[in-house]
């Protein structure tokens, strides 16, 4: 599932139980895949901003990506 269609259910889920109109199973439901969607969205930005981090302006003003990232740099 892209990031952008995870939001797009999430905002679904989050309307759904603003409502209130759920039985309370179905709400928890709900709550669950919400939850499952925040650590969706949320382990793909960790792995777009490590693929961000990577990035190095060279001298001549190039990007390039490196392909060796060691912790603590």
């Amino acid at each position: 599932m892209t990031y952008e269609a995870a939001i797009g259910r999430l905002e679904e889920v989050v309307r759904s139980l603003e409502t209130g109109d759920a039985p309370l199973d179905e709400s928890l439901k709900l709550f669950q895949e919400g939850i499952g969607l925040v650590r969706h969205c949320h382990s793909q930005l960790d792995a777009y901003e490590a693929k961000v981090q990577r990035l190095i302006d060279t001298p001549d003003g190039a990007t390039v990506v490196e392909e060796r990232f060691e912790e603590g740099e």
